[in-house]
């Protein structure tokens, strides 16, 4: 699955103001509510319901939260790179300056688990991480998300 498929240039952004992961849920809520006409304050709890199952921070400064949503026809996503680091319970105990937000239709499936792994293989990439760190740029920021990688062996 290509993450082209799932986040358009729109729902990127850069910011500066987020200090709690409430706050960043929220921020993430209404990114998503205006790029794909879902429920804010839905979204937003979605995601606080899903994170109380567990932290969604997976190291690395990394985070991706995600959450199912009534009203959706396809899994999207949103990305957000925090100029301030905030705290996310990561296994590794590092602030989270990265965040792909996830949100897949309440019925999927195997879509939304699809959608998740091409995330996380591409946030895991050293590489990737570093130039998404560099830039402040939106654009640049779609671009960096979106090249197509290489496969590699398993």
């Amino acid at each position: 699955m290509e993450l082209s498929s799932i986040i358009k240039p729109e729902a990127i952004k850069v910011i500066s103001n987020v200090t709690s992961k409430k706050r960043l849920f929220l921020e993430l809520a209404e990114l998503t509510g205006s790029c794909h006409q879902v429920s804010v304050a839905r979204a937003a709890e979605a995601l606080q319901e899903r994170e109380n199952l567990g932290p969604t921070g997976v190291g690395n400064g990394v985070a991706l939260p995600h959450a199912r949503l009534e009203g959706l026809t396809k899994v999207v996503g949103v990305f957000m790179r925090l100029e301030t680091p905030i705290d996310f319970d990561s296994p590794d105990r590092r602030p989270v300056d990265l965040v792909f937000g996830l949100f897949a239709p309440a019925e999927s499936g195997v879509e939304h688990l699809k959608a998740l792994a091409a995330v996380s293989r591409t946030m895991r990439e050293e590489a990737v991480c570093t130039k998404l760190r560099a830039n402040a740029d939106a654009a640049i920021l779609y671009d960096v998300l979106t090249e197509t990688r290489t496969a590699k062996a398993a």
